[in-house]
C-alpha cells in the first residue's frame, strides 16, 4: 500500500486514529481521517484519492452520498459500520462491508485488496 492515498471518513476518534496508525505503518497516506459527509465530500472532490474507508453513519448523517460520489470517479471503497449488511440499501449490499468491532489487520487486508490492480468493481 505503498503511496496509495485513502481516505477515511470516520466520526469515532479512536477508530480513526487506529485505522490511520494501521494505513500508515502499510506506507499508506491517509487523507484525513474527517468525521462529518460535507469533510468527507471535499476531500472527495479536491484530492486524489486511490481508495476509501466509509463509515456508514456520521454522526446521524448517512454517508451514501459519498459513496455515490466516490462511485462515479471510480474510486474503490469499503464500508465499516454497526449495521447489519440486510439494514443496508441494496445498491450497497455487493460492496466490502466489515462489521464493527472489527481487527485493523481485516481492514488492512481489504484495502491491499482494493487498491492493487487487479481489483476491477
Amino acid at each position: 500500500m505503498a503511496g496509495k492515498r485513502i481516505l477515511v471518513v470516520e466520526d469515532e476518534f479512536f477508530i480513526a486514529s487506529d485505522l490511520n496508525r494501521a494505513l500508515g505503518r502499510e506506507g499508506a497516506i491517509v487523507i484525513g481521517p474527517v468525521g462529518q459527509l460535507e469533510k468527507g465530500m471535499s476531500l472527495a472532490n479536491s484530492e486524489r484519492i486511490d481508495a476509501a474507508i466509509l463509515d456508514v453513519n456520521l454522526d446521524g448523517k448517512m454517508s451514501y452520498p459519498l459513496a455515490d460520489r466516490l462511485t462515479e470517479l471510480a474510486v474503490p471503497y469499503l464500508f465499516v459500520t454497526g449495521y447489519d449488511g440486510w439494514s443496508m440499501p441494496k445498491e450497497y449490499d455487493r460492496l466490502p462491508r466489515i462489521a464493527k468491532p472489527f481487527s485493523m489487520m481485516s481492514v488492512v487486508d481489504t484495502m491491499v485488496t482494493l487498491v492493487t490492480p487487479e481489483h476491477s468493481r
